[in-house]
């Protein structure tokens, strides 16, 4: 806990990056080359909403049926919230998304440069081909926008330290159950990766697994699915509850858990990594493959249940979700569905849905 105390404000990592003669990117979700940001100096802070934003400063570009973590980003933009920032990296993760980018690139434009990410939809040797192709395109652009023009070897160098950093990150998952964090605490530590240096990451999470290990804590276990456990408030009532969250599969924290790469070519090798990360409805990957993975991460877990914690509007997941649970119900593990707004406080609605079905899996113990 006392590590978790010491993990630096986002905005101060941003100034002090930034009085250090580095450039920040603004990052939307989900996918994006951490290392190819890294070779050119540029440090990448996600923006996942952000929550408790006036979101009357977009709402006059989106659809009011635009899930609210696009809302609050184009809101939280004109509020001058990334004014700090140097460019903005716009993944096409879904179709929201993909329309913020072309608000900003055709609409509002702001007085930064935007740089869109197309990301394949698949696992074939073309979507490789096709991503590597995408990130070379992306090169050249931070090429103009840095004046830098990093070799191979200052790439690889970059990949390997991203890779060490997500293999800690593995190591933090794997441990979750035994380590001495609450579960708030432990997702504090592995958010923290949506902005901290991986050298800065690397040295707070070692410090954290050289711990003692306890003994695995006592409560419901289950596993969390979706995008983002916002408001963090939500692991608070879950222990408050009697749970704990054993493993997930939430688009910023267990579906970002890289793989190495194999190849010599160091566009290719980051490629690599994202293609094989575990399966995202956002990368058009097959409902067969996201069961078979979720399945695995409840055997070596032990969840007795799936709880689906989405952001109201969010396709990509509404889309799998009908089938997936039916395929979770047949392998008998029970789930539920909740559906909220980032910036909307964690409802009693909420709270006594997922408070029902953990009772529930209480009487299944």
């Amino acid at each position: 806990m006392e590590v978790i105390s010491v993990i630096p404000r986002r905005l101060d990592v941003i100034n002090k990056y930034k009085e250090q003669g580095g450039y920040v990117a603004a990052v939307l979700p989900i996918h994006y080359p951490r290392a190819l940001l890294r070779a050119f100096n540029v440090l990448p802070v996600e923006v996942w909403g952000p929550p408790r934003v006036d979101t009357s400063h977009g709402a006059t570009h989106l659809q009011p049926y635009i899930c609210s973590i696009v809302h609050n980003t184009l809101s939280f933009l004109q509020m001058g919230g990334l004014d700090i920032t140097d460019v903005i990296i716009i993944p096409h993760a879904c179709d929201s998304l993909q329309g913020l980018g072309s608000v900003l690139l055709d609409f509002v434009p702001p007085d930064k440069p935007i740089v869109p990410i197309y990301l394949p939809r698949g696992r074939r040797e073309s979507d490789i081909v096709f991503l590597t192709r995408e990130f070379y395109a992306i090169y050249q652009r931070l090429e103009a926008i840095t004046g830098r023009a990093p070799s191979d070897a200052d790439l690889m160098k970059s990949i390997r330290r991203e890779e060490g950093a997500d293999e800690v990150l593995i190591k933090l998952h794997q441990s979750h159950s035994c380590l001495p964090l609450t579960d708030i605490a432990f997702y504090r530590l592995i958010r923290s990766r949506e902005y901290l240096p991986a050298e800065t990451f690397i040295e707070l999470a070692q410090a954290v697994l050289a711990k003692d290990i306890k003994k695995p804590r006592d409560g419901i276990p289950i596993l969390l699915s979706g995008i983002v456990p916002e408001p963090m408030s939500l692991l608070e009532a879950i222990s408050e509850m009697g749970a704990m969250v054993v493993a997930d599969d939430l688009a910023c924290c267990g579906r970002r858990l890289y793989p190495p790469g194999r190849s010599g070519d160091p566009l290719r090798r980051m490629a690599e990594r994202i293609i094989y990360a575990p399966p995202d409805p956002t990368r058009g990957n097959p409902i067969r493959e996201r069961r078979e993975h979720l399945l695995r991460l409840i055997e070596n877990s032990g969840a007795k249940g799936v709880v689906f914690y989405d952001v109201k509007f969010c396709e990509p997941e509404l889309f799998d979700l009908p089938t997936l649970r039916c395929e979770l119900q047949k392998a008998k593990v029970p789930s539920v569905t909740v559906e909220v707004d980032i910036n909307d406080p964690l409802s009693h609605q909420t709270l006594t849905r997922i408070e029902a079905f953990l009772e529930i899996l209480n009487e299944r113990r």
